[in-house]
């Protein structure tokens, strides 16, 4: 099988992410909870994984990654937690709906969205972002990249704009995480929502919430720590001020194998490697007179590409690639309607979206390339 499914999940994972999960599942022990050797070694694999998360973001204490359920979970606590009736919060055009379902029973409940113009390429217009703040305006979230076209949003620049109106800036890294570099402090990001299970090589049920000294949101569950048992509400210290409950301590631990293999390897090597090979699989479909890719055709570019061919429903085309050629991808809208009503492909149905991960070859993307030339031909 080829795997061209990465930007939902990655597929495989390296040895050493089965190899923590199963030792950490089959050694057992609840993080946190008592003295007894199982419980410290599950405490310890935690602590490791947010210092690996640490190193990776640029983030100086440890401490201020929470872990979540993925990043969609993370999202919720941002946006709930730092939102209330009155407020305005502005957002882009290109954004998943992890991002734009929270935002619509915000605005139900008396929160103002404005989201700005976004070109499919070059990402979230600047001057729309200045323009769109307004006294009320208490938070800025966007996507670090679209997981349709692959479009980057500029985002080092839209922190510095944040910075300036001293306005919290949350970024949704779904697509970014462990693919692209990213730093929090030169980036000016106060809250950075993190999925495990994507290219930082993790298992499911993973993902982690950066907060910055700047934000304290306010937590939206409540429940045991481990510590601190005689306060009467959540204890602020964190991370337990958002931890509530037993943690995926055996997915957390599959999480920080997967963190520690992309550490060797370095985000840039990484990026400078995948982008070589994004390009030789836009330069093939891009010349097919009978394709329509949309998105940046070159770098630099998420490992998400779209495309369309001419006369046939997307869905048919990932059905006949899974069915002849043994070769996964996604069809439709990618939980990204607001994306396709831009691109013009809301009415189609949406798109085929192709993407390589750590894992794909030249010789993989080769294939894909033949079949598609195939089914093209009939």
């Amino acid at each position: 099988m080829i795997y061209l499914d990465n930007a939902a999940t990655s597929w495989p994972k390296p040895e050493q992410v089965y190899e923590a999960v199963s030792d950490s599942l089959r050694r057992g022990g609840n993080p946190g909870r008592g003295e007894s050797k199982k419980s410290r070694a599950a405490a310890t694999d935690i602590i490791e994984a947010r210092s690996a998360l640490a190193e990776l973001f640029h983030i100086v204490d440890p401490n201020r990654i929470v872990f979540a359920l993925n990043a969609t979970d993370a999202i919720n606590l941002a946006l709930q937690g730092m939102l209330q009736p009155g407020d305005h919060v502005i957002t882009s055009q290109m954004e998943h709906n992890a991002v734009t379902r929270p935002l619509a029973y915000l605005e139900d409940a008396g929160v103002m969205v404005t989201k700005v113009a976004t070109d499919p390429i070059k990402g979230t217009d600047l001057q729309e972002v200045r323009q769109a703040f307004r006294p009320e305006t208490k938070l800025v979230v966007m996507a670090h990249a679209s997981n349709v076209t692959g479009a980057l949003n500029p985002i080092e620049e839209i922190g510095a704009i944040c910075r300036e109106k001293n306005v919290p800036f949350l970024v949704d890294a779904a697509q970014s995480a462990g693919a692209i570099p990213i730093d929090v402090v030169k980036m000016n990001i106060d809250l950075l929502a993190i999925p495990g299970h994507k290219s930082l090589l993790g298992p499911t049920g993973t993902g982690a919430l950066y907060v910055s000294e700047a934000v304290s949101p306010r937590p939206i569950r409540s429940g045991g720590t481990g510590v601190f048992s005689e306060v009467r509400l959540q204890p602020e210290q964190l991370p337990y001020y958002y931890e509530a409950g037993t943690q995926n301590a055996v997915g957390i631990a599959g999480l920080c194998a997967g963190v520690h293999y992309i550490l060797e390897r370095s985000v840039s090597g990484i990026y400078h490697e995948e982008q070589k090979m994004l390009q030789h699989l836009i330069d093939g479909l891009v010349s097919m007179p009978e394709v329509t890719v949309y998105g940046p055709l070159s770098a630099p570019r998420a490992a998400a590409v779209s495309f369309n061919i001419e006369g046939m429903d997307c869905a048919d085309v990932a059905m006949i690639l899974e069915t002849y050629y043994d070769i996964s991808v996604r069809s439709g809208l990618q939980c990204a309607p607001d994306t396709h009503r831009m691109l013009g492909t809301f009415d189609l149905n949406g798109t085929v979206r192709v993407s390589p991960g750590f894992f794909t070859t030249d010789e993989e993307i080769d294939t894909f390339l033949r079949a598609i030339r195939e089914i093209i031909k009939g």
